[in-house]
């Protein structure tokens, strides 16, 4: 069986075989036909292209929906991305790292606020085979079955744990941070996931979902934008101006750095709130990790305002695929897959430990 790791967040679609990574917008398109040519190789190097046909109508996802379709989908609320986004997401995903005729073990996770609610939801849609065709960027098709023959749903930050303890044959890579009481703020483009790992079980009493997000320092400098300019733009279409610090609009640049640095002041503060407040009486903790690629961007405002020793984040990886990564390691340890080859460190993941989980998804009370 092949495992592929699929976090699906608001604002970018992750996905892993523990090889080859990808990192998608989370943007879906009407697909455009008889397009005017293909970019330029100089201009837009390592463009992603993800050109699918689904039962009776074909799309485009990621970059080239943002670039080529007139009518684009994007969405902050959970309901509608379950039901609209996910499944031609992860599809997408997975058309480009699946190994043809193998079945497919697949890993994802959804915020703790919704987990309960939605998990198993969730996995009756990824669940089951699929058939769709890609297209590949000179008009080449190719027919695809995809067998998604497990799906395990877990809550996000989770991942991020799993990452940091276990190797990539789904053994224990790191024992002192297994027997450590470890919180983890996971900064997504929607919410922010708070949770606590004491020596390999998680605290329900210390978990939560907030709506804080980097969603919300975007929504807010998109209103100025629009302010200042009378564009509406859409908030997918600003992530190069906030890592830049400005962005032009018909021709005019606007510098947004010292209002990007206001905002992120403000949500880095509300987000210690809640973490603070939420973990008052956990102060036994021996480290706090910041994950996410949100809090990649806000590691420097959110570490001197929570209460705890913060682990410093390293720069030499991708932060967005930290979650991806543990979802990927812990489908080895549950399946198998490269795990084989080694003998097995830890005992299989067991049963759902708490309400709300079926068969297909879980959250395991000691997960090590």
């Amino acid at each position: 069986m092949q495992i592929l790791g699929i976090d699906l967040g608001f604002g970018f679609t992750k996905a892993t075989d523990g090889r080859r990574s990808l990192i998608v917008k989370s943007v879906i398109g009407e697909a455009v036909e008889d397009r005017l040519g293909a970019p330029m190789a100089v201009a837009r190097p390592g463009s992603d292209h993800l050109h699918l046909e689904l039962e009776d109508h074909a799309v485009f996802a990621g970059d080239l929906a943002e670039r080529q379709s007139s009518l684009r989908s994007f969405t902050l609320d959970q309901d509608r991305f379950i039901a609209e986004s996910a499944k031609v997401l992860a599809l997408a995903v997975a058309s480009d790292l699946a190994e043809p005729g193998r079945p497919i073990g697949v890993v994802t996770g959804l915020p703790i606020s919704t987990y309960r609610d939605k998990a198993d939801e969730l996995a009756r849609i990824l669940r089951g085979r699929h058939v769709l065709t890609t297209i590949a960027p000179d008009g080449r098709r190719e027919r695809q079955v995809l067998d998604l023959a497990e799906v395990t749903v877990i809550p996000q930050p989770f991942g991020s744990v799993y990452d940091m303890v276990l190797n990539e044959a789904g053994g224990v890579g790191d024992q002192a941070s297994l027997q450590q009481k470890i919180g983890v703020v996971d900064v997504g483009f929607q919410t922010s996931d708070l949770t606590v790992s004491d020596r390999g079980t998680f605290l329900e009493r210390a978990s939560q979902s907030t709506e804080t997000g980097v969603g919300r320092a975007f929504a807010t400098i998109a209103g100025k934008i629009r302010e200042k300019s009378g564009v509406s733009v859409e908030l997918y279409r600003l992530y190069d101006a906030m890592e830049e610090g400005r962005i032009k609009i018909r021709g005019e640049s606007f510098d947004l750095s010292k209002l990007i640095e206001h905002v992120m002041n403000q949500l880095a503060s509300d987000i210690a709130a809640d973490a603070n407040r939420l973990w008052a009486d956990e102060w036994d903790m021996d480290a706090i990790v910041i994950t996410g690629g949100g809090g990649a961007v806000l590691a420097p405002y959110l570490t001197p305002l929570l209460d705890g020793r913060v682990l410093p984040m390293d720069r030499g990886r991708d932060a967005r695929l930290n979650n991806v990564r543990g979802f990927h390691k812990l489908g080895v340890q549950t399946w198998g897959g490269a795990a084989e080859a080694a003998p097995p460190a830890v005992e299989p993941v067991p049963e759902p430990a708490l309400v709300g989980g079926g068969d297909n998804a879980h959250t395991p009370t000691s997960p090590y």
